[in-house]
C-alpha cells in the first residue's frame, strides 16, 4: 500500500494527489519491523549487535540502491538537462552515503530553486531519514535493555524521542517547510510510533477480535482519507501526518488480530503480498523513470499518461532487481557468515556510486549550440531604421543557444550576484536589513537606490555598472518575494508574511532619511493577498501610497515593470502610473 500511493501520486493519477504520505506509513512500518528483529534476538541470544544490525541493512539496502543510484546518473547524463547534471551528480553523492535529505531541505530554503525541476534522486530521502534513525535507535535499544527489566519501561526511551521530534515537526512545518519535509529531526517520531508497537507486540493477540477488525479497517480508512484529501497545498507534515501515522499504526496493530474481518485480509492477498516483496525496488525505479522516460522519448516535462507508464516500467525492473540483485547479495552465504564483509561491501557500494558521480561530472554533458548570431549594438548601429531592425532581430526564431553567447550558460547557471553573496538581498525569513549595501561609487555626491524583490535584485548588476560609470553612491534594498506596494501578502504558511511589512516600513524610513535624488522600484506582479478582497485593487492603492512615501523634495522614483516570464502569472497589477 506505502508504495503504492507514492507511485501513483508521483505519476499524476487524479485523486491520489496526497498519496505522498505513503512515505509516512513506510516509516511506521520500518520503525515496527526493524524494532521486531532487534527484539527478536535479544530474547533468542541475549544481546543485540550492531555489527551484524548495520551488515544486515547494508546488505538489504545498498546493491539495489547503488544499481539505481547508477542507472540514474547515466540517465541524467544523457537525457536531463546538461546545466542542471553537477546539481545531479552531488544529488547522487549525497544519495550513496544517504544524506540527500539535508541537501534537499536545504535547497529548499533557497528562494531562487522555487522553479527548479525536480531531483532524480529526490526520493532516496525517505530512505536516508530510516538510515539516520537507525544510527541512534539501536544505540538507545541497547542501552534501554541493560537499564530496564521489563520489556514495558522500554517505551521510555522511545516516548521520550517521539515526543521530541514531534515537537521539532511542528516548529519546523511553521517555520521552514523543507526542513520539515525533508530533515529526519522533524521525522523521526513516524519511526519511533512503529517500534513503540513492536515494544508492546506481544500483546497485540489480547486484543479481542471485533475491536480488532474495526480498528483495523478505520486505520486503513485514515490511510484512505489522508490520500484522497491531502495534496501539495496540505501543510505537512505538521498535525496532519498523525492520520496516516496513526491508521498505519492501526493497521499493524490489528490487521492480524482481526482474523478474516479484519484488514489483514485485504493485505495477505497474494497480489498484495507480491507488490510488497518488490516495493523497495519499485520505489527505488519508479521516480528516475517518471522524470527520464518522458525526457528521452523527447516531451520534456510530461505530465500525461507517460508518467504513469514510466512508473509501471518499474515493476519488472524491480522484480529483475529483487530476483538478480537483492536476493543473491543479501543471502549469499559469504556475506552471511561474517559481519565484518557485509559492512565492506555496503562501504565498498557507496564508495562506487560516489566515484562515479564524481568522475561523471568531470566530463559534463555538451550544450548544444547554434551558429554565430549577429551583435545587436553592431546591427541597430548599422541599420536605416533601428526600430524595424531591432523588431525583426527579436522575431526571429532561435531554437539552439547561439555559440557566441558572452557568457556562457553553463558558467551562469550557478552564479549569484553581488547583493546576494553579501547579504544584501534578504531571503524570505529575513526582516533586518544589516549591511550598508551601497555600491556604485561609494563617493560620489547623487545617490541612487534600488528597492524591490528579486525581480528588482535582478537589475543590480546593471544598475551598478552604469552607477560606477556616471558616479553615483547606489544603495540596494531588496528582499525575496516582498512587494514594495503596501499590503500584507500571504506567506507559503498560508499566514501573513509578517517579515516583508516590517521590511518595507524600514526601509522606507532609510530611504527618507538617504534623501536620493532616484529611486528605482520593481518587484513581480504575481502574490496572494493575506485576508482576502480584490487584489489588483488593493495593489493599484497600495502602490499609490508607496509612490506618496517615497517621493519628498527632489527625490524622483521610477518603477521597472515586470520581465515577462516563459509562463503567464497568476493576475497582473495595472498600476495607477497617471496619478504618480
Amino acid at each position: 500500500m506505502a508504495v503504492s500511493l507514492v507511485v501513483l501520486s508521483h505519476a499524476g493519477v487524479p485523486y491520489v494527489a496526497g498519496g505522498y504520505i505513503g512515505v509516512d506509513v513506510f516509516f511506521v512500518i520500518s520503525g515496527f519491523l526493524i524494532t521486531s528483529l532487534m527484539l527478536r534476538e535479544w530474547s533468542r541470544e541475549g544481546r543485540i549487535s550492531l555489527g551484524r544490525f548495520y551488515a544486515r541493512r547494508a546488505l538489504r539496502l545498498l546493491p539495489a540502491s547503488t544499481l539505481v543510484v547508477l542507472a540514474t546518473l547515466a540517465g541524467s547524463w544523457l537525457f536531463l538537462g546538461p546545466l542542471r547534471f553537477a546539481d545531479y551528480a552531488k544529488d547522487a553523492i549525497a544519495s550513496a552515503w544517504y544524506v540527500v535529505n539535508f541537501r534537499l531541505a536545504e535547497a529548499g530554503t533557497d528562494y531562487f530553486n522555487t522553479d527548479v525541476p525536480p531531483s532524480p534522486f529526490q526520493h532516496f530521502w525517505s530512505l536516508a531519514v530510516e538510515e539516520q534513525f537507525y544510527l541512534i535507535w539501536p544505540v538507545l535499544l541497547i542501552v534501554a535493555l541493560k537499564l530496564f527489566r521489563r520489556r514495558a519501561l522500554l517505551a521510555i526511551p522511545l516516548l521520550a524521542l517521539a515526543a521530541a521530534s514531534f515537537a521539532v515537526n511542528l516548529h519546523l512545518t511553521e517555520s521552514s517547510p523543507s526542513w520539515a519535509y525533508f530533515g529526519s529531526q522533524g521525522r523521526l517520531w513516524e519511526l519511533a510510533v512503529g517500534a513503540l508497537l513492536a515494544v508492546v507486540a506481544h500483546r497485540l493477540d489480547d486484543i479481542p477480535r471485533p475491536v480488532a477488525a474495526v480498528v483495523s479497517w478505520a486505520g486503513l480508512a485514515a490511510i484512505g482519507y489522508a490520500t484522497l484529501v491531502f495534496d501539495e497545498s496540505t501543510p505537512f507534515p505538521g498535525h496532519n501526518a498523525l492520520i496516516p501515522v496513526l491508521g498505519a499504526a492501526a493497521v499493524l496493530a490489528c490487521g492480524s488480530a482481526g482474523g478474516r474481518w479484519g484488514a489483514g485480509a485485504l493485505l495477505s492477498l497474494r497480489p498484495a503480498v507480491w507488490i510488497g516483496g518488490i516495493s523497495y525496488a519499485w520505489y527505488l525505479w519508479h521516480w528516475p523513470l517518471i522524470l527520464i522516460v518522458p525526457a528521452a522519448a523527447g516531451f520534456g516535462e510530461h505530465d500525461g499518461p507517460l508518467r504513469l507508464i514510466a512508473a509501471l516500467c518499474g515493476v519488472p525492473l524491480a522484480w529483475l532487481t529483487l530476483h538478480l540483485v537483492e536476493n543473491p547479495m543479501r543471502f549469499h552465504r559469504a556475506f552471511k557468515a561474517r559481519a565484518g564483509r557485509g559492512l565492506a561491501l555496503g562501504l565498498g557500494l557507496s564508495a562506487v556510486a560516489a566515484a562515479a558521480a564524481l568522475v561523471a561530472v568531470q566530463f559534463p554533458p555538451g550544450l548544444a549550440s547554434g551558429g554565430t548570431r549577429q551583435d545587436t549594438k553592431e546591427t541597430l548601429a548599422a541599420a536605416s531604421d533601428p526600430r524595424t531592425a531591432l523588431t525583426e532581430l527579436l522575431e526571429q526564431p532561435v531554437d539552439e543557444v547561439p555559440a557566441n553567447l558572452e557568457p556562457s550558460m553553463r558558467d551562469t547557471a550557478y552564479e549569484r550576484s553581488e547583493v546576494y553573496t553579501d547579504g544584501c538581498a534578504l531571503a524570505i525569513p529575513q526582516s533586518v536589513q544589516k549591511h550598508p549595501c551601497l555600491y556604485g561609487d561609494t563617493d560620489a555626491g547623487r545617490t541612487v537606490v534600488l528597492f524591490g524583490d528579486s525581480h528588482a535584485a535582478q537589475w543590480f548588476p546593471a544598475l551598478d555598472s552604469i552607477a560606477r560609470k556616471h558616479h553615483w553612491r547606489l544603495y540596494s534594498y531588496t528582499k525575496n518575494a516582498c512587494k514594495i506596494t503596501q499590503i500584507t501578502t500571504r506567506a507559503e504558511n498560508g499566514g501573513p508574511y509578517a517579515a516583508c511589512d516590517k521590511w518595507r516600513a524600514a526601509t522606507i524610513d532609510r530611504i527618507r532619511e538617504l534623501e536620493p535624488d532616484l529611486v528605482i522600484t520593481a518587484n513581480a506582479n504575481s502574490g496572494w493577498l493575506y485576508g482576502g478582497g480584490s487584489l489588483p485593487k488593493a495593489w493599484g492603492e497600495g502602490q499609490v501610497e508607496t509612490y506618496r512615501m517615497l517621493r519628498q523634495g527632489s527625490t524622483r522614483v521610477l518603477t521597472l515593470l515586470d520581465s515577462p516570464g516563459r509562463r503567464t502569472t497568476r493576475w497582473t497589477a495595472r498600476c495607477p502610473t497617471r496619478r504618480t
